[in-house]
């Protein structure tokens, strides 16, 4: 009896599981990968900017509302008979969402998202034909890298990195046609203070992964260039102008019969101004564009043309005025041609390398 009793639970367990299976079989299998065309499985992927609510460079991050377009091809889906001339199925959020845990659904991702979505929002469209559109409509903040080599005059992109998780190139793979690039766009109302946007450019940069294996990635980013004039007065004008601090600690010496008329600790001081001055405007900067103060760019080089500026003027002033080493070397005469020289040489070379640091940025 009891061996009747256990192949009966063997066979009660096995009917169960096929039961489960019979119900659960369809569902499962809308989940697989949809193989009718082969693998990999092509998606089109395509982004548009809705709007942009802010770019913190300093962070390297902004906030942005955007539309992720995906499209694909499952043939399971596809209708024969007088459905096959009926209308796409339209469906927006909670039904969007529950229906795409009903079918095969590409998992990418936006790997650059930073946190939890404010907004995220679904529709999905399924034609006939068994072609699929998912749109997704996210608010987020992005991550960013800010290149400020060629401040004030620079450009950046921001990406939205759209990549396949989980499956490798082999199995999904992630393309752009000219569709797809109509579609990407910024929108009228992307707007964002301070700097001017341009277009999305899409490009096809593939991710490494686990074991040797290489994950499809599509970046879509938005080319913005900063808006030079509020910049250039703020820092700009006000780095030319203490460039200016040493120079007249040279011009306003003056000689006579090689002898220097204004005491050198007057000049000195104008310098030791000068290096205060241009301290206090270099935390200034740092304090509201934190990006600048790493890396090469054209602050930088001009902070360090000050500084190469001041020592210059203290170097001369010591050199000439306090020990006289030229005249004792040469004379008083070749001490007055040599200064008058140097009165119109260095501010001319250091006029020249600022104006240079701007066209490098600007060209």
């Amino acid at each position: 009896m009891r061996a009747v009793a256990n192949a009966i639970l063997v066979v009660l367990g096995w009917a169960a599981v096929g039961i489960s299976l019979l119900l659960s079989g369809p569902a499962l299998a809308g989940m697989d990968l949809p193989r009718g065309n082969g693998l990999p499985v092509i998606v089109q992927a395509g982004a548009s900017f809705l709007s942009l609510d802010g770019f913190d460079e300093n962070a390297g991050t902004f906030r942005a509302t955007v539309d992720v377009r995906l499209r694909w091809t499952d043939q399971r889906l596809a209708r024969t008979g007088p459905a096959a001339g009926s209308p796409p199925e339209t469906l927006r959020d909670a039904e969007a969402q529950a229906r795409m845990r009903e079918i095969w659904v590409p998992p990418v991702v936006l790997s650059n998202q930073i946190g939890e979505a404010a907004l995220s929002d679904d529709g999905l469209r399924i034609y006939p034909s068994g072609r699929v559109e998912l749109l997704r409509r996210v608010t987020a903040d992005f991550s960013v890298d800010v290149n400020v080599e060629r401040f004030p005059f620079d450009r950046q992109r921001l990406p939205l990195k759209l990549v396949v998780s989980g499956l490798t190139v082999a199995e999904v793979a992630l393309r752009f046609d000219q569709s797809d690039i109509d579609y990407s766009r910024p929108s009228a109302n992307a707007a964002l203070a301070g700097w001017s946007v341009g277009l999305v450019d899409l490009k096809s940069q593939p991710q490494p992964g686990w074991y040797n294996g290489t994950h499809a990635q599509v970046v879509a980013s938005l080319d913005i260039a900063r808006q030079p004039g509020v910049v250039v007065a703020s820092i700009f004008i006000p780095l030319f102008a203490s460039l200016v601090i040493p120079l007249l600690a040279i011009w306003l010496n003056r000689m006579e019969d090689g002898v220097f008329q204004v005491d050198t600790y007057e000049m000195v001081n104008i310098i030791i101004g000068g290096l205060f001055a241009v301290i206090a405007l270099n935390f200034t900067v740092y304090s509201s564009y934190a990006v600048l103060a790493s890396g090469d760019n054209t602050v930088n080089r001009l902070f360090a043309l000050n500084y190469l500026t001041l020592a210059s003027a203290l170097f001369v002033n010591i050199l000439f005025a306090r020990f006289n080493v030229v005249s004792r070397l040469f004379g008083p005469y070749v001490q007055e041609q040599a200064y008058v020289t140097i009165m119109w040489a260095v501010p001319c070379l250091i006029l020249t390398l600022a104006t240079a640091f701007m066209l490098v940025a600007y060209v």
